[in-house]
């Protein structure tokens, strides 16, 4: 297989050397290092057809050529990493500055890569890595990659890559009659039943239940009846981070989740307002890291399983799950966060997983080159999404059933989206309607002010148009608001079924059932960000402590 390009685009042929010198050395056995010193051989690299990882391009050229080197850069080789070449003290220059931060706001690079000194330049390389991790990531070019072979995209096969995508893990998807599908099967031995899931050690499961998927990614399988000092339900971003510190800080924890890590982050592309991380980071990426780091301080985790009740005698708290196991907690902490709510259009829910999707498009966006897709949603996730969708498609059209994106929309995206030439945003409207011919073909939108419904062409459309707490299991001592999300500290009501039961007033993060604090989006008032989110499963930790001290 011909190796994938680094591409070096620098007028100074001195920097271009230096440049090349120090890709070649270090990358040169698994991508070929290609340099152009000026914009026309780079675009006739770029017009090849040749697989493309990484660009690098230095800023004096970057707006060369008819419509800016960059921009036919990003339009012949959408899923490539986009690197702007500058001098180290850069950022010390005001308008250049300005200029390197409007370029990643606008989408048309993906960072900025300070230009190596004296070999080896770790910071350089560091920057270098981390583009090509990202590209082999989403390109689906890493190890212990579960592949996914399906008779059809929706079905149990969208279930499949929907479990896959929720525990951030490697995967792909082809259908049974495709050549990469034939090419999978025949590593299979009969009798097969679709879909099929080839494991990274080469074992074949057929139309595998969420039970096998758990055992066969090494789920603990003896944690019935066991007891722990903190349980914690949900494994987004509240959820996590309680594993992290409750772990770290000596309590024995475990994670339950029936899906897998991230919560709703994970559809976020590109967080770029998360602390710590400069360039942005995907939903799924954090959640990886997060997972990871929890794992090392000894939290145990167990996915794809539900958690059916919990109940309350003495000064024990017990769960069971779907498949009657239990486990005991002296605290529980309930980060089960949200699910985007539907459309309840018939006509569209039968194309879920064939055009149409729940959530963000991270692992699809780059099937989307030249198309017309819909982005239902006016949160910042709706925002992201139609952002990291506009680097592939060919129009995104953003429907938004308020006034304004400014209603509940972050400042930095709605500036983004405005400037974002092939993003469409429709405010005032809804989607009634739609269908195709086992895929998705065309929506129907609806003007709220005049009642006008319009028939219009799309190629997929990703749902993000608000969520519903996952509280419906929980026993009825647990108070919720009258949306179902959770009443935690004052917010906790003196009377009535729900009262809380103690002399002691409840904790800040507490529900009105002892000892089961609640942290992250299935918080009532809680702000629905990432950050908050972390920061509330840290603070959950803290009074896991005070219940422990209070007995």
């Amino acid at each position: 297989m011909p190796l994938p390009l680094i591409l070096v685009i620098d007028g100074d042929t001195a920097v271009l050397d230096a440049v090349e010198a120090q890709l070649d050395r270090r990358y040169g056995g698994d991508y070929r290092v290609v340099a152009a010193n000026d914009p026309d051989t780079a675009l006739d690299t770029l017009a090849t057809g040749e697989e493309v990882a990484l660009i690098l391009i230095a800023r004096t050229l970057a707006g060369v050529t008819g419509g800016g080197l960059l921009e036919r850069a990003r339009q012949l080789h959408p899923h490539a990493k986009c690197g702007l070449m500058v001098a180290w003290d850069a950022l010390a220059d005001p308008p250049t500055a300005a200029a390197i931060v409007d370029a990643i706001a606008l989408g048309a690079i993906d960072y900025y890569v300070p230009l190596p000194a004296a070999w080896p330049d770790e910071v350089f390389h560091h920057t270098i890595a981390t583009f090509l991790l990202e590209w082999a990531t989403e390109q689906r070019k890493v190890p212990h990659t579960v592949h996914i072979i399906g008779a059809e995209w929706s079905g149990r096969a969208h279930e499949l890559r929907e479990t896959f995508q929720s525990c951030a893990a490697p995967h792909t998807f082809s259908l049974a009659d495709s050549e990469e599908g034939r090419r999978l099967l025949a590593r299979t031995s009969p009798p097969i039943t679709l879909p099929v899931m080839i494991l990274p050690d080469g074992r074949a499961l057929s139309d595998p239940s969420n039970a096998e998927i758990a055992e066969a990614a090494g789920a603990p399988t003896d944690f019935d009846g066991s007891d722990f000092d903190v349980v914690i339900v949900g494994a987004g971003p509240a959820g996590l981070s309680a594993a992290v510190y409750g772990a770290s800080e000596g309590l024995r924890t475990l994670v339950i989740d029936e899906r897998g890590i991230g919560g709703q982050a994970r559809s976020s592309s590109a967080i770029r307002n998360y602390l710590g991380f400069p360039r942005g980071v995907s939903g799924s990426r954090l959640a990886e890291l997060a997972h990871e780091q929890a794992a090392v301080f000894g939290a145990s985790f167990v996915f794809m399983h539900h958690v059916t009740t919990l109940t309350r005698a003495d000064d024990q708290l017990t769960l069971t799950l779907a498949d009657d196991r239990s486990v005991n907690a002296a605290a529980v902490i309930l980060a089960t966060g949200a699910s985007y709510r539907r459309l309840d259009v018939p006509s569209l829910e039968a194309l879920t997983g064939a055009g149409v999707f729940y959530g963000g498009p991270a692992s699809l966006a780059h099937a989307l080159s030249g198309t017309d897709v819909f982005v239902a949603g006016g949160a910042n996730s709706a925002g992201q999404a139609a952002l990291h969708l506009a680097r592939y498609a060919r129009r995104v059209t953003l429907v938004v059933r308020g006034p304004a994106l400014e209603a509940g929309m972050s400042h930095y995206l709605v500036q983004e989206i405005g400037a974002t030439a092939n993003i469409e945003v429709r405010t005032g409207t809804t989607i009634t309607g739609g269908g195709g011919d086992g895929r998705l073909r065309e929506l129907v939108l609806r003007d709220g002010p005049s009642g006008g419904e319009e028939t219009v062409a799309a190629d997929a459309l990703f749902v993000l148009i608000g969520a519903n707490p996952h509280t419906e299991w929980l026993p009825a001592e647990i108070a919720r608001d009258d949306h179902g999300f959770l009443r935690t500290g004052d917010d906790v009501p003196g009377d009535g079924d729900a009262a809380w039961p103690l002399d002691r007033r409840p904790f800040a993060l507490e529900t009105s059932l002892p000892g089961v604090l609640a942290a992250g989006d299935v918080r009532h008032g809680s702000v629905k960000r990432v950050a908050s989110a972390v920061g509330e499963g840290s603070i959950a930790v803290r009074f896991v402590h005070a219940l422990r001290a209070a007995h």
